[in-house]
């Protein structure tokens, strides 16, 4: 299976071949994958190629979209970006390290939705748009490879929401856990955000208030 950046993403030609070749050559990896264990480990691969340098950029990122948000959302939200990102990334590589694997295996949950997810990777990689960004000089697809692999870990291989359980939303509503099933107050109302985790997410919509 081969992936290809979407014709009318301009930016994909901008960061050049070498940043084309590793988003694509990650989801062809990827796309290997039979079972969870299996794409664990394909995962944990990938994230190993990253650089400290690229992993303190990409915190700094993160800490400076978060220090954007309005007091005191910010302040009770913050826990729950960092476990979002930095948890997945630190528990595979655990696994990566590991002669046993901690999590569970068997197939994967659902392969077509798997191929979709890795179909639009590419494009979300290579949509950004460099003027927004906080330190465009330091932009890479790499980055936002990142946290697609984040979240195929956290959704295709452990089974649980994009957003962790007990994440705030503005307007007092959480991401909660009922009887073995997680529900999210955003789940079905990101659906035209192009590149956006939550048409993926195992989660169910939490039930109108």
């Amino acid at each position: 299976m081969e992936f290809l950046p979407s014709d009318d993403s301009a930016a994909s030609s901008s960061f050049g071949e070498p940043a084309c070749r590793r988003v694509l050559g990650c989801c062809d990896r990827l796309a290997k994958a039979r079972t969870r264990r299996e794409l664990g480990l394909l995962i944990a691969r990938e994230m190993q190629a990253y650089s400290v340098f690229e992993l303190q950029v990409i915190s700094g990122k993160i800490h400076h979209e978060i220090d954007r948000l309005p007091s005191p959302y910010r302040e009770a939200v913050r826990p729950y970006f960092l476990q979002q990102v930095f948890e997945p990334h630190h528990q595979a590589l655990l696994l990566h390290r590991s002669a046993w694997s901690p999590f569970p295996d068997g197939p994967l949950e659902d392969p077509p939705l798997f191929r979709e997810y890795l179909t639009m990777v590419p494009s979300g990689c290579f949509s950004r748009d460099l003027k927004s960004e906080y330190v465009p000089h330091l932009t890479n697809p790499a980055h936002t490879l990142f946290y697609y692999l984040v979240g195929a870990f956290t959704m295709f291989v452990l089974g649980l929401p994009g957003h962790p359980e007990g994440m705030p939303f503005p307007g007092g509503f959480r991401v909660e856990r009922k009887d073995r099933k997680f529900y999210c107050p955003v789940r079905d109302k990101e659906k035209e955000v192009q590149g956006c985790l939550c048409n993926y997410c195992p989660a169910l919509q939490s039930p109108e208030p």
